[in-house]
């Protein structure tokens, strides 16, 4: 189970552990089709290789988990165990077979996901959103059953306000997590798309765009720009968007400054109020 889910994954949806009493049947791969509520997108070429090599010597040693479906059958839990298994040249799998609704086959894909540790931040926000819709929670809920920081559930979530071609950078490994948070500060959304190119063209950290998206915002041109901020406010501007998971800036005039901390929504509003609130 992937590190700091705990109990919460049970808790969600329990019964996902095969149980004793279940008969393991051996199922032609020819009679299997992919789960169709997978969110899982990408496959890691590599770690599946490994993972077929492995059956080849050792054999599949945890029974995937099938629904029946007309003649054929549809996977619940197991689809990287069963593509590694085509790779290996495999003709049947162990399997249990359990009868499941739409939305358990859904739940159970998604919370299997969720245990592993190579998820990319968008599978797991899309994660997120999937289990927040069909099991009616909100953030704080999904949060506490997950043992994740509410601010941990709201930043991938926002990753999916990006435009498709970041989303997709993010998803490819292009650009991180941090890179997605630092372009959604941009003011003119418009723009995200542009300067995502122009980070990768200039390959930026993380700080480097954060403070290109902050002299965007200020519409000052770098060349032009006379003063540059210490510091001590670049830190705490830097420990306030960790703590916020959002944009805040810092200004400081002659006798008096002012802190700014953006919101996307009205949840995102209510977000942040809670954690000014604690």
């Amino acid at each position: 189970m992937a590190k700091g889910l705990g109990k919460g994954i049970n808790a969600l949806f329990p019964g996902e552990d095969l149980v004793p009493s279940e008969k393991v049947e051996h199922i032609s791969l020819t009679d299997i089709k992919p789960n169709p509520f997978q969110p899982r997108k990408v496959f890691e070429e590599e770690a599946m290789n490994e993972l077929s090599e492995s059956i080849k010597e050792h054999g599949v040693l945890q029974p995937i988990i099938l629904r029946k479906k007309g003649s054929k059958y549809e996977i619940v839990v197991g689809e990287r165990r069963y593509r590694a298994s085509q790779l290996a040249s495999l003709d049947i799998i162990p399997a249990v077979i359990r009868e499941l609704t739409d939305q358990q086959m859904m739940e159970l894909a998604i919370l299997e996901n969720l245990q592993r540790e190579d998820l990319t931040p968008i599978e797991e926000a899309e994660a997120y959103q999937n289990l927040m819709e069909h099991l009616n929670l909100t953030q704080e809920q999904l949060a506490f059953r997950l043992g994740k920081s509410r601010p941990h559930i709201a930043n991938h979530l926002r990753l999916l306000t990006l435009p498709e071609i970041v989303r997709k950078a993010i998803s490819d490994g292009i650009l991180s997590m941090g890179h997605g948070k630092a372009l959604l500060g941009l003011k003119k959304k418009k723009l995200i798309p542009t300067i995502m190119q122009k980070s990768l063209k200039e390959n930026l950290n993380v700080r480097q765009l954060e403070a290109l998206v902050q002299r965007l915002n200020d519409n000052v041109p770098r060349e032009t720009k006379k003063e540059e901020k210490d510091i001590f406010t670049k830190e705490k501007e830097s420990e306030l968007r960790d703590r916020f998971g959002t944009s805040v800036s810092i200004s400081k005039g002659k006798d008096k400054g002012k802190i700014e901390i953006e919101f996307y929504s009205e949840d995102d509003l209510e977000r942040i109020l809670e954690i000014l609130e604690n």
